[in-house]
């Protein structure tokens, strides 16, 4: 039992199914919910019911012989990636009256949904209507964005699971008797019969004989799993009993006939083939909205473990939508090592993965995955699309020899941003542009990383002293010289002593700072061939000073392709560079030993915002600690700040473990940035 706040009411879990929701305390925090048997009574201030089901005759036959209230609880409305099954629920409508789903007698619901609106809370109705289609989400969120495909007008029929309770009643006879009215109804469409997900997962029955429908020529059943956004907005009208997909249909503007009685029904947005209790009385579309997204659920966000908003879920299910559809559904991988192998899983979520050892092991149909360039001459007559990955630019706390998990991975479809002999995905983002709206946020995303003292390695060390008297400090950053940032990003100087000789012809009087990279002094990565010559071309090596204390102490930054110019260049650093990496050539950077033909392909003057937008917003894929989803630059730059004070999750589902939560905890009075 929770005994952290006595001033908070207990509220007893009696069903074996809801005491394993992991989500429950955050969403009921008014109470402490105590997990329990009929015996722990004695303990409670109420009991907790599941909306109808059996376990909640339990809990009200309980209550009723304690004399406590019921608190009646049910999943909301935007719930989560997956199936029910999968996943603890992101939302909770908890009713003092009723439950949604049971019209014969009064909701909560009913009551908010009848409440006039301010001109604030129907203009926030209306917007979330919007990112509701702009994100492209519903109540379970797992399929993947992929065109509806089809010819000619349709209408769309949902089936539900067989002893929905929600349906009270309604069973085989009546689900036909809609089919039929969509038939008659429209004639010159063809009928999408819309199976449940969780039929479509074996868990459960329906109420069609699917394969008799299959030949019938106006009915089309729709067994797999397309998930209403991309359904909706394709059909001239939607018939349900009482699924959630009429309500969706509603946020979408699609005409809704209801064949029982849903809670969006018997409002006049629907035409309905029972009547409406006298309860419900003509209501707006607004109102409907923000009753049963804003004033009627609880949200959490998985980040955070802490109360949310249904805008900052709604973005982040939509950006789970998004990842998860941006490459295929099937997909082979080349070159993980066996640590990395769990990651794929998490930034390739939403896709099949297989994984092949060797290049002679790959399918030649099958879109391959390969760790950066290192199989190149293998891939170059692979027939299938090629996609590279490798680390993002906020990476991690440690080094990557040292297997510190990264927090993001760049998935390149054209080359990867390192390798200037061709164009790259980045290249690409660079050269297109991007809005006002995202230079906006790559600003206060850069002002904050500066602030924080966050960059790819976030290693710890000693202070530097810059030497007095010295009118130009120039800090020279080492590469490791077998990497392929030098051998694809360099062009005639390609070693760290011929950098180091390059920058001090150029600048004689100059103290030069030398860094090593950070695996080099660390023993992980070898040193060059002549690497120990380099003290000889420059007046002082530095080993483990972190490096934006470096840039706040010198003047330039001299770079091959290192990184470490594109984080001088975020810290207002001047930065000359001596090879071609991905932030050189458009106009921010002094450039020494450019190609010709890099230089052509780079026609765009960046702002330097802008560069930021590509390079930590657009181009990289972020996965956070707690959820292992896919997450935003922003919330992994929180997760760096609190890198060790964060313990580790571990496993597919967001169960956030009580050492997450005391975590979360800690840190609740501090602003969090939202998904």
């Amino acid at each position: 039992m929770d005994t952290e706040s006595p001033s908070r009411g207990c509220l007893l879990v009696l069903s074996k199914g809801a005491q394993q929701i992991s989500t429950l305390p955050a969403l009921l925090a008014e109470y402490r919910v105590l997990n329990g048997r009929a015996t722990d009574v004695g303990q409670a201030d109420a009991l907790l019911a599941w909306g109808r089901k059996p376990s909640a005759a339990v809990a009200e036959r309980e209550a009723v012989k304690a004399g406590l209230p019921v608190i009646r609880v049910e999943d909301g409305f935007l719930r989560s990636v997956g199936l029910g099954a999968d996943e603890p629920p992101l939302s909770l409508v908890v009713d003092d009256l009723g439950i949604y789903y049971d019209a014969t007698a009064p909701s909560r619901l009913e009551r908010l949904i009848g409440q006039p609106l301010s001109a604030a809370q129907g203009a926030r109705a209306r917007a979330l209507q919007a990112a509701w289609q702009q994100h492209r989400v519903s109540k379970y969120n797992a399929a993947r964005i992929e065109a509806f495909a089809s010819t000619g007008q349709h209408v769309l029929v949902a089936d539900q699971t067989f002893g929905d309770v929600s349906l009270q009643g309604a069973g085989t006879a009546d689900f036909q008797r809609m089919l039929d009215a969509a038939l008659a109804q429209h004639p010159d469409c063809t009928v999408v019969l819309k199976v449940h997900p969780d039929v479509v997962a074996g868990r459960k029955k329906g109420h069609f004989d699917l394969p008799q429908l299959a030949r019938h020529p106006r009915v089309q059943v729709l067994s797999a799993d397309v998930h209403p956004a991309e359904l909706l907005s394709q059909m001239q009208a939607v018939y349900v009993m009482t699924s959630q997909l009429g309500f969706d249909a509603l946020l979408w503007n699609v005409p809704v006939h209801t064949f029982g009685m849903p809670f969006y029904a018997g409002w006049g947005l629907t035409h309905d083939a029972l009547p409406a209790p006298e309860r419900r009385q003509p209501a707006s579309l607004e109102q409907l909205v923000h009753a049963a997204l804003v004033d009627y659920p609880r949200y959490v966000s998985p980040e955070t473990g802490r109360a949310c908003t249904p805008e900052v879920l709604m973005a982040w299910l939509g950006l789970q939508r998004l990842k998860r559809s941006s490459l295929p559904a099937s997909l082979q991988m080349l070159g993980f090592t066996r640590w990395k192998e769990p990651l794929v899983h998490q930034f390739f979520n939403g896709s099949a993965i297989r994984f092949a050892k060797h290049p002679k092991r790959l399918k030649r149909s099958a879109h391959t995955v390969a760790w950066g360039c290192k199989h190149d001459e293998h891939l170059a007559t692979h027939p299938a699309p090629i996609t590279r990955v490798e680390d993002g630019f906020l990476r991690s706390v440690g080094l990557g020899a040292s297997k510190n998990r990264p927090l993001s991975w760049v998935i390149d479809d054209l080359g990867i941003y390192y390798d200037a002999t061709r164009p790259s995905r980045l290249e690409h983002l660079l050269q297109s542009g991007c809005s006002a709206e995202l230079v906006q946020r790559a600003a206060a995303l850069r002002e904050a990383i500066c602030a924080a003292g966050v960059t790819k390695y976030n290693l710890p060390g000693t202070q530097w002293q810059r030497p007095v008297g010295k009118a130009k400090v120039i800090l020279v950053t080492g590469q490791v010289e077998s990497d392929a940032s030098i051998r694809f990003g360099a062009y005639r100087i390609r070693s760290n002593l011929q950098l180091l000789k390059a920058v001090r012809a150029r600048h004689p009087d100059a103290w030069l700072l030398y860094k090593p990279h950070p695996e080099v002094l660390a023993g992980t990565r070898p040193r060059g061939a002549d690497e120990d010559q380099t003290g000889a071309w420059c007046d002082e090596v530095v080993g483990d000073t972190p490096f934006h204390q470096l840039l706040e102490a010198v003047d330039e930054v001299h770079v091959l392709t290192s990184q470490s110019g594109f984080e001088a260049l975020m810290r207002g650093v001047p930065v000359t560079t001596y090879g071609q990496p991905f932030y050189a050539g458009w106009g921010l950077t002094a450039d020494v030993d450019m190609h010709p033909d890099v230089q052509a392909r780079r026609q765009r003057r960046l702002s330097l915002d802008e560069l930021v937008a590509a390079t930590l917003i657009r181009y990289p894929t972020y996965v956070s600690r707690i959820t292992e989803r896919f997450t935003t630059p922003e919330q992994t730059l929180l997760e760096l700040q609190h890198w060790h004070e964060l313990p580790a999750q571990k496993g597919a589902k967001p169960a956030w473990p009580q050492a997450v939560l005391r975590w979360l905890r800690s840190f609740s009075k501090r602003p969090l940035p939202q998904s």
